[in-house]
This record gives structure tokens, sequence and C-alpha cells, in this order.
């Protein structure tokens, strides 16, 4: 879009606007959502219903399918949309182009910024705006078609479809569509994009069956209970089909809420100019665990530029974790407009609201979120036991903005558990770019590494390791067969014989966060507590390697 779009401000609290693309025209139905959402951006875990019109509806006619399908209220339980979508071309949809789905996705985005269903770009490190897009999580697109309309669907959108993906040109397939009154046989070119069939003949349904892994057929839609049995379930990422795991089931509380914090000096962000701002986040625990007398360790838990709390740990499976081995996860909300100051605040926020061990605060983050770790390294190592950086490295001495750091960590022990992807295009790994050599070096340096880090990018041919520069003192391997890659650990001994650094790297792995990375991740810095004193304690080497190999 070229410009915001008229938003028409209804009685009941909903909004809807229209607006006309090169290949289709698109109409928002937004209803009215719980004010959370305005705080805590549910985004990437948004369903995006795109609702395929099998003839041109009027605003008024939208709204009112919309209500009634019960479409709008899941929307609003998520701060969602339900966007309608019809063919400029004459003819409609038996003319309509092949890639209209593409183009479609091309005028989609998701970000931090957003307001009333459309996503607001923004250069974080020049401040400017810019393009304006439909709102809606690539991940989560779920096409409706009727007569018609899903008859497009069966021919041009179930089999892949490249286009303008999440990290640029890749995989847009759809989700799961949803097909009702078909009047033509469809044929699959691949199977893993489930489908809904509604009142569609025995030999569309047989064809269906015999090329899709996944199809629900009903004689009548019940858009609630489909969503909620069926379609919310899955996801795509970068073209794999996910299955989604229900956390209440698992018996996992997943709480979003947020806290006042005082705006600190250094603020770069959006609020730097206020006195105090909210921040939002989202808590992850097993249900019954605060009934521990002794409290529970805390995990904060920063996403990336761009990107969410909640798809931080969908996409990464922190939960999984969480519930597996018992502790409070809280995923930070827009952490880029907060600093590593502020992050102190939420700290006091959270142990006043849940039963923390206060011995037990430990730090993770991907991309973006991982160089806030880094931060809390530099500027807080105090407070935590141990941290978890991912798949970043900034400059040492420069926080998350890119702003210098005053009087940085240079004699705190704070144990690192650091991996990066060995397929990444961006620097994540020494032999990628230097910045990631000095970041080692100052780790090793800080937490009294045995082993001097002194060698020289331009000499990486003739490195010990061609990724590190040089081997960690013990290596301890781990395979990720789900994804056929290998996670590889460098372990650095102390010079108190502890191991309180470990650098690992991942085969067939790019700018992306793994189950196997952060378990193994926490294995470590469950290892670890800091006492009100500031004494570690924990990571003695063969304890570590014991938690690390089981």
């Amino acid at each position: 879009m070229e410009k915001m779009p008229e938003v028409i401000q209804l009685d009941d609290g909903s909004k809807i606007w229209e607006n006309k693309f090169e290949k289709f025209e698109a109409k928002v139905y937004l209803p009215e959502s719980d004010p959370i959402t305005d705080i805590v951006n549910f985004g990437f875990m948004t369903p995006y219903f795109l609702v395929f019109e099998e003839n041109k509806k009027t605003l008024e006619e939208a709204k009112d399918f919309a209500d009634e399908s019960g479409l709008a209220k899941i929307a609003a339980e998520y701060g969602g949309s339900v966007v309608f979508i019809y063919p400029t071309n004459e003819g409609g949809w038996s003319k309509a182009p092949a890639d209209l789905f593409a183009s479609i996705i091309s005028e989609t985005k998701i970000s931090q910024y957003y307001k009333d269903g459309v996503a607001i770009t923004r250069d974080r490190f020049t401040g400017k705006w810019g393009d304006v897009f439909i709102r809606g999580a690539l991940l989560r697109s779920y096409l409706y078609g009727f007569g018609d309309s899903a008859d497009y669907i069966a021919e041009n959108c179930l089999k892949t479809i490249e286009g303008d993906g999440l990290y640029g040109k890749g995989d847009i397939t759809p989700v799961v569509c949803i097909l009702e009154n078909l009047s033509v046989v469809p044929k699959p070119e691949r199977r893993d994009i489930p489908l809904i069939s509604i009142g569609n003949s025995d030999s569309i349904n047989q064809a269906l069956k015999d090329d899709l892994d996944d199809v629900l057929v009903k004689d009548k839609a019940d858009y609630i209970e489909d969503f909620n049995t069926f379609i919310k379930k899955y996801r795509r990422m970068v073209g794999y089909l996910d299955v989604e795991e229900d956390l209440e089931e698992m018996g996992m509380a997943v709480e979003p809420d947020y806290c006042l914090v005082q705006t600190s000096a250094d603020n770069r962000g959006d609020d730097k100019d206020t006195k105090e701002h909210k921040v939002g986040y989202v808590a992850y625990y097993n249900k019954g665990i605060m009934e521990n007398e002794d409290g529970v360790p805390l995990l904060l838990c920063f996403h990336g530029g761009g990107d969410s709390a909640m798809c931080m740990v969908a996409l990464s499976d922190w939960h999984l974790v969480v519930a597996k081995y018992d502790f409070l996860l809280v995923s930070v909300e827009n952490h880029l407009n907060s600093t590593a100051t502020e992050m102190m605040d939420l700290i006091e926020h959270l142990k006043e609201k849940y039963n923390i061990d206060s011995e037990k605060i430990y730090s993770t983050g991907f991309s973006m979120g991982g160089c806030k770790s880094w931060d809390m390294f530099q500027e807080y190592p105090e407070v935590f036991a141990a941290v978890a950086p991912m798949s970043a490295t900034f400059d040492v001495g420069l926080n998350s903005y890119g702003q210098s750091v005053e009087n940085i960590n240079q004699d705190t022990v704070l144990p690192v558990f650091y991996v990066g992807g060995e397929d990444t295009p961006l620097p994540e790994l020494p032999f990628q770019e230097e910045k990631c050599m000095n970041r080692m070096e100052y780790v090793l340096r800080v937490n009294k590494a045995k082993k001097e880090y002194d060698v020289k990018f331009e000499d990486k041919e003739n490195w010990e390791n061609p990724i590190w520069g040089i081997d960690g003192d013990v290596i301890c391997k781990a395979k990720d067969d789900n994804r056929g890659s290998l996670l590889t650990m460098h372990l650095f001994e102390s010079e108190n014989g502890s191991c309180y650094s470990i650098f690992a790297s991942a085969t067939n792995q790019a700018h992306e966060m793994r189950y196997l990375n952060c378990e193994n991740a926490w294995k470590f810095l469950s290892q670890f507590r800091r006492l009100a004193n500031g004494d570690l304690v924990g990571g003695a080497m063969d304890d570590v390697i014991s938690s690390i190999n089981t």
C-alpha cells in the first residue's frame, strides 16, 4: 500500500477498511479485541484468515459473514482480523492470475509496529518509517474458498508456491485450505497441505484423500469448531508444516501481561522520551510449579528483530523445554524498546508476581534478542546465574541499539552458552566475521578460561578449528535427527577447573532457533546459581559434561 487506508470505526467497536492492489482487492475487518493484544504482539500466532469471496461482497456483507461465521470471534482472541479477497481482473476467479496468492503475501507483513490491521515497517537504525502492508502471519495462512473461489484454490494453491517469505524469497505454500462446493476434482502437487472439504462429492473427497496427508470431510462448516479441532494446530515455517502442541492439554499456563518500568537515560527506542513505559511479556510454566516452596528458576527470553515474544517461543520450542524441565520462561515483547536497565525493573515485577528463586535467574535470546542477552553479560552480570545468547554477536562494548556501553563487565564470571548456525547468511560464528572472534575472546577472558584466544581472522586457513579458531578443552556432540544436523559444543575449562563457557555450532542450520539448541542451553544454564553475595555456584566440568550428554 502506498499509504494508510481510510479506516471506518463502527458502533460496536470494530473497524473495517478496504484497499485495491494490482491483482486483488482486500477488505480487512477488525473485531474489537482484548486490550492486552495492543501490548503483547499476538501477530505470529494470529490466524491469517483469507476469505476468497465467491462473489464480491460489500463492506457490510463482509462484516456480517465474519460475525455470523465466528471467524471474527476467533480473530478477536488474537487481536487479528478477517481479510476478504477478490481478484481485480475481469472474469472473476475463472480468469484470476495463478500467482494471486503470492501477490497477497507480497503485500502482507508482520511487524512490531502495527495499527488497525496494518503492519508498518520501520528501520530500527535510522528510525525512518517505510511501507505499509496488510498485517498477517505467513506462518498461519488459512484459505477459505467457496464455489468458484474454491475451484481457484484447488487449481492454483495446492502446490509449492514461491514468493516473499519471512526471510526473503522462499516457500510460501498455504498452511491450511478450507474448500466448500467444489466443481473441479483437485490434483494436489504436494501432500503436506491439510484441507477441510465441505459439501463436496464422494469422488472429490476420495481424490483429496488419495493425494493429501490430512483431509477432514464435512457436510457443513462449523467455523469455530473447525478452527479449534483441526486448523489452529498447523503452522508452516520456511515451507515446513508443523503441528503445534496444545499447551493447555499439556498442563501449561500461558499468561500474557505487562508491567510499567522507569525509562532509563540510555533508552533509544520508541519510548526514549517518556518517564515510564509498558513492557509486555508472555509467561510459560507448568501448572502447579509455583507451589514449590524453594521457588522456581526464571529464564528471560528475548526475540529477534521484527519478531515477537510468542513467535520466539513457538518457533524455538522453548515451551517444550519448559514442560520437560520445570521452570518459568518469560518471553519479553518488543524488547528493542527497552534497555538492559529496564529489564531489572521487569525482573523485580516478576519476583512480586511469581514465586521465583532469586539465585536462579537466567537470560537467553535469538538474533537481536541474542544481542540483548550479550548486553546482560556486559551490564548486569551479577543479576544472572548464566546466559545463553544465540545466533548473534554485536561488537564488544555495544548494546542492542548499537550504542557504546560504559564500564562493561571485565571481571565478573558469568557462564555463557552460545550457539550459531554453520549455514547462516549472518555473522554468527568467528569464521564468518572478525567481531564474532572479539566476542569469544571477551567471554573467555572474563570467564578466566585456561586457553587464551589469540587467533587472527586473516589466518583462518591455518586455524586449529575451522569455525572457532581453537578447540575447546572438551568437545561434546548431539544429533538432531529431526533436522539431520549435528550440534558440536566446545567446553572451555576455567582456571578453577569449572566450565563457564560453551561455544557451539549446528550443521545444516541457517539463521534459526531449534529445540536441541535450547534444551542443551538449559541443561548448561541450570547448573549454576548466583548467591545473594554475588558468588557463583556450579559448573564442575564433570557435571556439565554429564548434563549435556544425557
